[in-house]
């Protein structure tokens, strides 16, 4: 009999109100994994009234800072104690290779201990006035309940980003994980538990997008939601949030430009074109899909690439010799075949891959494939595909290249490879992205700050300046003139 995994809320698995569930399936076998909880919104409420309960209870309240950053240490070692259950139950959900999800698990702790770092490094400020008689000082607050909708691509990754922060400035959380990858965040929900956090601390409601997704982003006892996902879904949340006042933190998507220049070692930028667009499928965010290399180097840099992207192994991502895994589901390998074939209707060329691998899995797996002749302005160099799909493109100069790279909706990453510092810094300075690699890609840390820019997103992820994201600011004002007010019909200050 197939498993069934409830909703994870106040502390415990419970089965969903409506009584439904839906399957996840293996897209390498295309076997049903389990049956998770269809969550629905009274689900979302009975979760977000328990997170609001614990956020109110004196148990919470009372607990110092150091002392949730006690607790996010404990977190971080109950999943580096689970790191291989958690890195197989991923990989079976999405298709990523189970070696790199025991990459993603060996660092993943990593975020949590430096969020427990930071948790009692909130700080306020005395602020100068006018009067000596007076004293203003600010001071940092929880929000209250955070609403966090996170992806399918790297469920775990993203979710800890969020989750992290939100804790450590004292928050509580509801997380709607995405219906294809709800197992490993419902774990981690119950690892807050086993960690020492409160029953209600953390709670996850698995489902649809349209069902609880837009339950927890409509409940009016969310203080702030904090989403990764497409631009379109991100509008969206973005509209509900402001029509009630309330923050949002959006990781959106992008069309990340990775370009190599005359002088850059060649062989080293073709290793970072092909991490940039076939590691993970491309099924990522960053994915550096717009590769544009100078004319005098383009022909070398394009027999590198696909020769390597030709010699990929694609198959089972349990298997650690694999290096390229399915699609995450059906529909996302229908999109991306869409593309590939829309691109060629545009006039672009597939150079090589577009074609399913010759592999005895039935699953959703794709060949890397690299498209030529293609043009900025096509919508396969516009939107975004989230596929392993690289188109690589000539340019002559570094402004026809620094125009290219800007032309777009997007604005996430950006790679440049070149040995001219100079020309590197120019790059970085004027590039529109909200993180640049200069001689590498996919480079990041916990410590290191996200943010989008144009329709990429809103706020940051990651580093020191994400605590702001989850706290608010509250200035406070003491007046230690104990005399009599000389004139009340003017402002003091």
């Amino acid at each position: 009999m197939t498993e069934r995994i409830g909703h994870f809320i106040d502390g415990e698995y419970r089965e969903p109100s409506g009584g439904r569930y839906f399957e996840s399936t293996n897209p390498a076998t295309l076997e049903v994994l389990y049956e998770a909880a269809r969550g629905n919104q009274e689900d979302v409420r009975i979760a977000v009234d328990a997170a609001r309960r614990t956020f109110e209870s004196n148990a919470w309240q009372r607990t110092t800072p150091t002392q949730r950053g006690h607790l996010l240490r404990r977190l971080g070692d109950a999943v580096a104690a689970n790191a291989e259950e958690l890195a197989r139950f991923e990989s079976l959900d999405n298709g990523k290779l189970l070696r790199e999800m025991r990459g993603q698990l060996k660092s993943l702790p990593e975020y949590l201990y430096y969020y427990a770092g930071l948790a009692d490094k909130v700080q306020g400020s005395q602020i100068p006035t006018n009067s000596p008689e007076m004293l203003n000082f600010t001071q940092r607050e929880a929000l209250g309940v955070v609403g966090a909708i996170t992806p399918w691509n790297s469920p775990l990754t993203l979710t800890v980003s969020k989750l992290a922060p939100a804790l450590a400035a004292g928050n509580t959380m509801v997380i709607k994980p995405s219906e294809y990858t709800s197992r490993t965040i419902l774990r981690l929900a119950e690892l807050t538990v086993e960690a020492g956090f409160p029953a209600g601390a953390v709670n996850a409601v698995a489902g649809f997008g349209g069902e609880a997704g837009a339950a927890l982003v409509d409940n009016p006892r969310i203080a702030k939601i904090s989403f990764t996902g497409s631009t379109k879904t991100g509008s969206a949340i973005a509209a509900s949030a402001a029509s009630r006042f309330i923050g949002c933190t959006l990781e959106l998507g992008g069309k990340s430009p990775n370009i190599v220049f005359e002088d850059a070692d060649v062989p080293n930028a073709a290793m970072g074109v092909v991490a940039g667009i076939f590691a993970a499928a491309g099924q990522t965010c960053i994915a550096g899909s717009r590769v544009f290399a100078h004319r005098s180097v383009y022909d070398e840099l394009l027999e590198r690439v696909s020769e390597r992207a030709s010699s990929i192994k694609i198959g089972d991502p349990l298997d650690d010799g694999t290096e390229l895994g399915p699609l995450a589901f059906e529909d996302q390998l229908v999109k991306v075949r869409s593309y590939i074939e829309l691109g060629v209707s545009e006039g672009a060329s597939v150079h090589s891959g577009g074609e399913r691998p010759d592999i005895e899995l039935p699953g959703y797996f794709l060949q890397p494939t690299v498209l030529t002749e293609a043009t900025n302005e096509m919508r396969v160099c516009r939107e975004e595909i989230f596929g392993p799909v690289a188109a690589i493109m000539p340019f002559d100069t570094e402004d026809e290249v620094l125009h290219l790279a800007n032309d777009t909706n997007y604005g996430l990453a950006a790679g440049v490879w070149t040995s001219n510092l100079q020309r590197a810094m120019r790059m970085a300075q004027r590039l529109e992205a909200g993180t640049i690699w200069l001689n590498t890609y996919r480079a990041m840390s916990p410590m290191s700050p996200r943010q989008g820019f144009k329709e990429s997103g809103v706020g940051v992820e990651h580093g020191l300046e994400s605590m702001n994201e989850y706290t608010r600011l509250k200035s406070i004002w003491i007046n230690t003139d104990e005399g009599p007010v000389a004139d009340p019909f003017v402002m003091r200050g």
